[in-house]
Parts: structure tokens; sequence; C-alpha cells
């Protein structure tokens, strides 16, 4: 048994031994530690970025209008029947364009078309026209065959450019959808969209725009819209900012059909594809007002496609126009011939589509979607949004939902707009709310993307 004193020895010694531990790890060397980077700054606080609104204003009145650009209307008037004739003739001289057919002759088959196409984009473009071909493979009913679409790129001049892509298949068939020996015309299905696309291009490349213009010529409709998917699915996987899609197929018309032309888009009511039908009809009605816009709420006709499904398909805002009534006698016939077309009718189908796409390329930039709130007087909507202080002004769409067309729009000049109040609208009703933007020249840019307001607004809005 231990004393005191054996005890008190044996807590010494260890404390003496503890202690010599502590100070033989004090002689070991830290290792070296690597050098910490310097914290950058990645964003402002959130305070530092906010922009104070703008005194309220409570319905303004401006005289800044969307009225016909001057520019515009010289274009306009400068669509030639002669171009379009000699475009369709030189497609129908072909022999076929069927995607099966010869790709090695310079006169006759698909492959003689596609380059002659690539050639008068690149003469008609002014020097402006970026032109070149975009491969795929077409597999069919177990036949291979390597297409082409032709690609026309009129780049736009403003910093993030958006996109406007004017579309027609250049393809066509015979009964036979694989047969690509014999004979087919097609002048109207669709010569006559390929003729648009070329006119069009040799007028816009006269003058530069904010906006990127794409022509667009695609392969295999015929098949199965196979082009069209082919440049959606790459324009989207590269992140292409595409505001508007316009698909032309069989726009000739024939002299004993109503002076009008037919635009499908689904979903009409509330859609990005209802939205540039409501445009088109607008700007359409603004510069063409003797050739009707007849707006079909649905996707083509029934049983039928076109290659705008293919960006649909892809949440893309994309329409379908057509001549306002066919004859299923010509369809994929030997009578779908040049001579059987209005060169009238299709002049006019021409210049609504100048007017609709060079009023997005060269009006301001589409705005951002607004702020709408709900204020505590009844029937009363504050909107606010930033301001393009390089526009005129801006016009307000408010409409209601089951309203398919624009109504009268609100009008603001720009150093009054930003933060807007709009009085007397029907607490019980849906809204759809958008806005766009006015230059100098009365050009409308195309709307923000639409939003509804109204007492069912959190079920509606996407």
């Amino acid at each position: 048994m231990l004393d005191k004193q054996d005890m008190k020895s044996i807590i010494v010694s260890l404390l003496a031994m503890t202690a010599l531990f502590l100070a033989g790890c004090g002689m070991l060397e830290e290792p070296e530690r690597a050098p910490l980077p310097t914290p950058v700054p990645t964003a402002r606080p959130f305070a530092e970025g906010l922009t104070p609104l703008p005194d309220l204003v409570t319905n303004p009145v401006s005289d800044v209008v969307p009225t016909v650009d001057p520019i515009v209307q010289l274009l306009i008037d400068r669509v030639s029947q002669q171009q379009l004739m000699g475009y369709i003739q030189t497609l129908e001289g072909f022999g076929t364009r069927n995607a099966f057919s010869d790709t090695e002759s310079e006169n006759f088959g698909i492959g003689a078309a596609r380059q002659w196409l690539l050639d008068e984009f690149g003469r008609v473009g002014n020097g402006r026209l970026q032109v070149s071909f975009q491969e795929f493979p077409l597999y069919y009913n177990g036949l291979y065959a390597e297409q082409k679409n032709v690609v026309a790129v009129l780049p736009g001049q403003a910093e993030n450019a958006g996109v406007v892509i004017i579309m027609a298949h250049y393809d066509n068939r015979p009964p036979e959808v694989t047969d690509g020996e014999s004979k087919a015309t097609g002048a109207n299905d669709n010569g006559s969209g390929t003729a648009l696309l070329l006119e069009t291009a040799r007028l816009l490349s006269s003058h530069e725009w904010n906006q990127t213009v794409i022509f667009l010529a695609t392969s295999a409709e015929e098949q199965g819209t196979f082009g069209a998917r082919h440049f959606a699915q790459n324009a989207f996987l590269d992140n292409m900012n595409i505001k508007a899609v316009i698909n032309y197929d069989s726009v000739g018309g024939r002299p004993d059909i109503p002076r009008s032309i037919r635009l499908f888009a689904p979903d009409l009511a509330f859609s990005p594809s209802g939205q540039l039908a409501r445009y088109y009809e607008y700007v359409g009605g603004l510069y063409v007002p003797d050739f009707g816009v007849n707006v079909i709420d649905a996707l083509d006709r029934e049983g039928r496609w076109g290659d705008q499904r293919e960006f649909i398909n892809i949440g893309l805002p994309a329409v379908r126009l057509t001549e306002s009534i066919e004859d299923p006698d010509l369809i994929n016939s030997l009578r779908d011939t040049w001579d059987n077309i209005d060169y009238d009718y299709l002049q006019k189908v021409v210049q609504l589509n100048v007017a609709v796409v060079a009023n997005i390329a060269g009006a301001p930039a589409q705005p951002q979607a607004p702020v709408v709130q709900e204020t505590e007087a009844l029937g009363t909507y504050q909107l606010s949004w930033p301001v393009d202080q390089s526009s005129l002004g801006y016009a307000i769409s408010f409409r209601p939902i089951d309203t398919p067309a624009h109504g009268a729009f609100h009008l603001v000049k720009t150093n009054q707009a930003g933060n807007v109040a709009l009085t007397g609208w029907d607490p019980t009703v849906n809204y759809v709310v958008s806005l766009a933007a006015l230059d100098e020249n009365g050009r409308l840019s195309y709307f923000s993307p639409e939003m509804i307001v109204g007492p069912d607004a959190l079920v509606l809005n996407p």
C-alpha cells in the first residue's frame, strides 16, 4: 500500500512526463498551409441593384402611336411579281425536288435545286446575308438520303439581338412520297413559299436591322418535317434567342379565292404562338389593310402538318400561313404549275411578311414583362417595367382573356413610362397584359411575354 509520500512522487513524475510530451509536440513543425485566395465579389448587394421607380402616372395619354413607317412602306411597294414568277419557274424547272431525287445533276433534282437556292440567296443578299447548308440524314421507310437545309442569316445590329425565322420548305413530291424519279412540279407547294423567302431576303437585305432575320428553306418536309426538326433541335441546344417563327406553305393563291390568308396558331387565347398571331394580324392590318388575316385557333389544318410544329413542340412561338382556300386536286399533282399561281395574291402575302418582319427586326427590342399589381382602388392596376430610353413610347395591351385579338392600346410616352396605373377595369374579369416599344418611325416592337391578371391569375398563369 502506497503512503502519501509515494503518491506525491508518482504525481510529480506524471506531471513531468506530460510537460515533456507537450514540449516535444511544440517542437514539431506546423505543416505548411496552402494560401487561400482573396474572395472576389460576384454580385452587388441586392439593394444597390434596385432602380427607383419613376413617379406614378395614372391613365397616361400619348400621341406616339403605331403607324406606317415610310422605309417599310417603300420595301412593301417594291415587292416584285416578276421576281416571284421567275423564282417559281426556276424551281419548277428542276423537274422534281423530292428528298430522294438526284443530288449530282446540275439541272435536275433536289441537289440542283438546293445549290441554286444557296447561290440565289447569295446573289440577292447585297453582301449582308451569311448563306450556308445545314446537313442532316434522312431515314424513311428503310431508305436513306443526305439532306440539306438552306440557311441565310441577316445579322442584327443590336446587342443581344433576338432572332426572327421566316421559313418555307423547298422540297416537293409526286403522289408517292419516296418517288425521286417522277416529275413533280410543286409550284404552289411549295415553290410559292420558297419564292417568298427569296423576295423578302432581297428586300430586307437592302437595310440593316436591330434583330437578326433567318431565312430558312427546309428539306424533307414532305416525309415528316425532318429538316425543320433538325434546325429547331439544334437551335434549342445552341440557346438561340428565337422570338418568332413564321412558316409559309402553299401561299400562291388562285384568282377565284378570297383575298385573305389563313394563319394557324394553337391555344390562341394564351400561348406564345397565339401572341405571335395577334402581332401578325395587327401589323398586317396596319400595312396591308386590303388583304385580311384569318386567324384560326389550331396547330394546322385537320389531319395535316407543317414545319412550324417542330418549333411549337419545343415551346417556341410559331405560326403557319397558307392560302385562304386550297384546291385538293392540285396537291402533289402535275397541275400544280407556275401558270396557275395568282401573282397578285402572292405579292400581297409577301407584302404582309415584309411588314411584319421589318417591324419586329427594326423596332426596339422586346420589352421585359411588366410587374403588374392590383391596387387598393377597385379595378385599378399598377404596371412597372424597365424603360428603354431609345424608344419613343410604349403600347400596352390589356385584353380580356377570352378576346383573342388586341383591342385598343394604352399609349404612354417614354418620359412617362415605367410606372403606370390604369383604371376602370372589371375586377371580375381575367385580363392578359403585355407591352411593346415604339420607335420614332412608328414601328412596333414584339410584345413582352403575356401574363394574366385578375381573380384567377394564380391558377391561369404558368
